[in-house]
């Protein structure tokens, strides 16, 4: 099994932040750090696309509720976009759906392991 790409964060327009890679127990804490320090650079509501992210757990999750967490003591607005269908669907199965904004409202990008090769 070959290992992902290394997770990063990037601003990819005003107000909008790109998350890439794979997101793992070792590199989490990093990447939550580089996160809050953009997010709270931005001064402005800011949309998070995860169409970039490499896979899907309860680690990145927490990681979402943990910036989610961080801009609300600011009092700016998070919406995610671009998650992946097994992200979604592990959102909804945790009951996380509802804390985390664009979740419940988007449909998933489908996941890469279920995408056909024709």
């Amino acid at each position: 099994m070959t290992a992902g790409a290394a997770p990063s964060i990037r601003l990819r327009s005003e107000g909008t932040l790109a998350v890439s890679g794979e997101v793992t127990a070792d590199n989490v804490v990093a990447l939550r750090q580089e996160g809050e320090r953009q997010l709270a650079a931005s001064g402005c509501d800011v949309e998070i696309t995860l169409a970039g992210v490499e896979n899907a757990h309860s680690i990145l999750l927490s990681l979402l509720l943990c910036w989610q967490r961080a801009a609300k003591v600011r009092e700016q607005k998070l919406i995610y976009s671009g998650m992946s269908e097994r992200l979604s669907s592990l959102s909804a199965l945790s009951g996380l759906s509802q804390h985390l904004p664009g979740f419940h409202q988007a449909p998933p990008v489908p996941s890469k392991e279920h995408t056909l090769a024709l």
